[in-house]
């Protein structure tokens, strides 16, 4: 299956979904499904997330770079304790410099971006699967603060940089931890389940000029943890906010009405159905302050 995505330039980029034939497998037959059951479970994610952590899973670091045409000039140079270590380290500050504009909203992190405007009884579309906000955030309350507003969908494939920053500064809320299972975000699968209601996820809300920013974290296939590194307080644009361990994952962006225009290429692609391929700390919208 062909996957299209595109640079900030309007590149069309293609890539071979390998995957496809087992999502469909899992997703769509009756033996796929109980199969599917143990694998999603938080204790299939934490044995996993155990296995990748010894020191015998660095065997798989050499192999994974090549399969995803890493680069690691982007690193410093060291020696992986295991296949998680690798995977959760750390890039070289100036390989992702951020925008400080402070008009500017940037990308979280590395990933796949689609932009989606939320109807104002806040219900949305993801590879074709309804959703709202309420379903997402399990309060109808806080749900309405972005009714009309926008959501930004950032999927992270395995080839991506795991870690994730604040794209705004401001003060930030007690974390809100909701339960869940541990789909894989692969299109085809968002396009069968409505996996982002039913996977683990975390998320803030943050005051800043530009209204009210939420931040979620969701965890999906072999992500047995997904760890934040700040609690409630300030915190500033362009710091560390947290990163995922192992497997594809999704950070999400809900902004109030009338708080961004996005950039035109990215609405136009989302248009389209197809995502934009951001790097953490780029610009990605304009803000408009509060009046």
């Amino acid at each position: 299956m062909s996957v299209t995505a595109r640079l900030r330039d309007g590149t069309p980029v293609e890539s071979y979904d390998n995957q496809a034939g087992i999502i469909r497998f899992l997703y769509t037959t009756a033996l796929g499904g109980a199969l599917l059951r143990p694998l999603i479970r938080p204790g299939f994610s934490r044995f996993m997330g155990h296995v990748l952590s010894s020191r015998i899973s660095r065997v798989l670091v050499g192999p994974f770079i090549r399969k995803n045409h890493i680069s690691m000039e982007d690193y410093p140079p060291r020696r992986y304790r295991s296949f998680n270590d690798f995977f959760t380290r750390t890039i070289l500050p100036e390989r992702r410099p951020v925008d400080m504009t402070q008009d500017h909203l940037i990308a979280p992190c590395d990933s796949k971006l689609s932009v989606i405007a939320l109807e104002t009884d806040t219900r949305f579309f993801i590879k074709g699967v309804e959703y709202t906000a309420g379903d997402l955030l399990r309060s109808e309350d806080l749900a309405q603060k972005f009714a009309g507003g926008w959501l930004l969908l950032f999927r992270l494939t395995v080839d991506d940089y795991h870690h994730y920053l604040y794209p705004l500064s401001g003060t930030e809320s007690t974390r809100v931890v909701i339960p869940g299972v541990f789909h894989t975000v692969n299109p085809l699968a968002a396009g069968i389940r409505p996996i982002y209601r039913e996977n683990t996820r975390e998320y803030t809300c943050t005051e800043t000029e530009f209204g009210t920013l939420l931040q979620m974290e969701v965890g999906a296939l072999l992500v047995g943890r997904i760890s934040n590194h700040m609690g409630a307080g300030p915190v500033q644009r362009g710091t560390e906010k947290g990163m995922f361990e192992f497997g594809g994952s999704t950070v999400v962006l809900m902004l109030e009405p009338g708080r961004l225009q996005p950039d035109e290429d990215i609405l136009r692609n989302s248009s389209a159905g197809e995502e934009t391929i951001v790097k953490m700390g780029e610009r990605i919208g304009t803000l408009i302050r509060k009046p």
